[in-house]
C-alpha cells in the first residue's frame, strides 16, 4: 500500500488500516520507531477519563446536589 503526502505533510491512511485499527474520524494515532528503525502507526491510547466526565452535559437524572458537589471534589 502507499499514499501520496501533501505539501502541508498530510497523507490519507488507506481505508483498510483504518478499519483494521479502528481509526475513525477524531481518533489520534502515534507514530513510534521501533528497534530497527521502522515506523510503527497505532491508535493513541486514550487520556485517563476524569471524575468530571461523568457530568459532561448535564448533572445526571435524580443526582441531588450533595452528591454532584462530592463527585466533583473526588470524595467517596
Amino acid at each position: 500500500m502507499s499514499a501520496t503526502v501533501t505539501i502541508k505533510g498530510q497523507v490519507t491512511i488507506p481505508k483498510s488500516v483504518r478499519d483494521h485499527l479502528g481509526i475513525v474520524p477524531g481518533s489520534r494515532v502515534d507514530f513510534r520507531r521501533t528497534a530497527d528503525g521502522q515506523i510503527v502507526i497505532e491508535p493513541a491510547e486514550a487520556k485517563p477519563s476524569s471524575r468530571f466526565s461523568q457530568l459532561k452535559g448535564h448533572a445526571g437524572e435524580g443526582m441531588a446536589t450533595e452528591d454532584i458537589m462530592a463527585l466533583t471534589r473526588g470524595e467517596p
